[in-house]
């Protein structure tokens, strides 16, 4: 079973303000007409000592944004570029977001709490600065189903309806309106160091470097890295290991994330942000989630070589402080690294024990056919195998009869509840009892689901290949 949260106490602190003076900018949260309390994490909420608010106290810093205690004294809109289907844009940044607060859990992590659809900050540029109530829900719906595979994600902390009527040109219009909080480990995104590159700020650049190491701290690169010791090669390492893990989970778990520009890639190799999200309806490599991705960039089979490509556009970032070759040789790493990692989460999501890398990609390509061959849901399809009520068929058959499985998951059988996907027909369904009714009852009861059935799941496995 997978170990709940530990509760924690609350422990302001703000590291980022450090380095306030040239990542972000001042702002204030927007006036909302309303803020009710549509949502609040009991999971995750006691993990940074907030579970002893109230939920007026809970809507006063969540969705009036009074500071916390011995925090931040005012949010701060972070400054980045980025790759937006690889094309450079440095007219971004936090345009409707800003960092609230940064607060340590029970493992002395740096956590924090970064908003979406907070109002407008200098980074706005025509738009609103507001999130839709629905985008809202998509994302807690999100958040919930890819924790539960086994997905390193920010969680959905907070969500506060707002009282605004927004109109949106992909969605029904007007709709309603929300303020979300996430919680995260950290919020640097690739975007950040190309922003410090392409302005010339080498002793700034350098300093996001060691912010990122002291306050993400990972493995050391392998023994035989050249200029291992060297910070910025240490970060693109680091990077690399984290993104590598993050891409063979989004294959295993059959999502699309739909926009991986480089403003959307964390550092800490956590998945967020999340737009026109979508999980696979059938195996298909070219399945795209958003609909202006005309060209299929960012399609489920692609994913990876678009994450490789973003570590890549790190690595340029880093060329002002860091030696090319040893950049090169950390990222070039990434294909053994996600291929392991591959092996390794399909492994765990199927219940059984891995032969080794190659043998257990063999399994993987021979999987996906045998779940495009039987027109399967994905999900669907991993539950049958690991619970035992299918073998698949044809060349996927034969390898799986091969392997062991995994004793150490058999108790989960004992534990297995309904498949739980995520298609868009039932998040539609889901949204339409809010939008029509009022009812949040099918959100609550889905999250409710999604939690036992990544407590049936268990943990993860530790990603591969890392360095120690």
């Amino acid at each position: 079973m997978r170990s709940l949260p530990q509760a924690a106490p609350y422990r302001p602190d703000p590291q980022i303000q450090a380095i306030a003076d040239w990542i972000g900018d001042p702002v204030d949260a927007a006036g909302f007409p309303k803020a009710q309390l549509r949502f609040r994490n009991d999971r995750y909420d006691r993990t940074v000592g907030l579970a002893e608010l109230s939920d007026e106290q809970w809507v006063q810093h969540f969705g009036r944004f009074d500071p916390l205690p011995d925090n931040l004294p005012r949010p701060l809109a972070l400054r980045y570029h980025g790759h937006q289907f690889r094309t450079y844009n440095p007219q971004i940044g936090d345009g409707r977001g800003f960092l609230y607060a940064q607060l340590r859990d029970g493992d002395n992590r740096l956590l924090d709490l970064g908003t979406k659809g907070s109002g407008q900050t200098p980074h706005s540029r025509d738009g609103d600065g507001r999130l839709t109530l629905k985008g809202a829900v998509r994302e807690i719906l999100a958040t919930e189903m890819l924790e539960a595979q086994g997905v390193n994600t920010s969680k959905t902390f907070s969500v506060i309806e707002t009282g605004e009527e927004l109109w949106r040109s992909d969605e029904p219009s007007p709709t309603r309106s929300a303020v979300m909080v996430r919680l995260s480990h950290g919020h640097i995104r690739i975007g950040s160091f190309q922003r410090l590159a392409s302005l010339g700020e080498k002793d700034n650049l350098a300093a996001l470097v060691d912010y990122a190491l002291a306050q993400y701290p990972g493995p050391t690169p392998p023994d035989d890295a050249p200029a291992r010791d060297e910070p910025a090669i240490m970060l693109l390492h680091q990077v690399v290991e984290r993104l590598a893990d993050l891409a063979a989970s989004y294959m295993v778990a059959g999502f699309v994330h739909g926009v991986l520009n480089t403003d959307n890639m964390n550092i800490s190799g956590e998945s967020f942000d999340y737009g026109p999200w979508r999980w696979l309806p059938a195996w298909e490599g070219g399945f795209t989630a958003a609909y202006f991705d005309q060209q299929g960039l960012y399609c489920f089979g692609r994913q990876p070589e678009a994450i490789h490509w973003n570590c890549a556009q790190l690595a340029n970032a880093l060329l002002p402080i860091a030696d090319k070759g040893a950049l090169v040789a950390a990222l070039n790493r990434f294909s053994d690294l996600y291929h392991d990692n591959l092996a390794r989460r399909m492994c765990w999501r199927l219940g059984i024990i891995s032969q080794g890398p190659d043998a257990d990609l063999n399994l993987f390509k021979a999987m996906g056919e045998s779940i495009a061959g039987a027109k399967a849901v994905p999900e669907e399809f991993f539950d049958s195998i690991r619970y035992r009520t299918s073998a698949g068929s044809g060349e996927f058959a034969d390898l799986l009869g091969s392997y062991d499985r995994d004793e150490t998951q058999a108790a989960d059988s004992t534990a297995r509840q309904e498949t739980q996907s995520m298609l868009i027909e039932e998040v539609e369904s889901i949204w339409d009892a809010i939008a029509e009714q009022d009812d949040w009852k099918p959100l609550t009861d889905k999250i409710a689901a999604l939690r036992e059935k990544g407590d049936a799941l268990g943990p993860a496995p530790e990603p591969a290949g890392l360095s120690g």
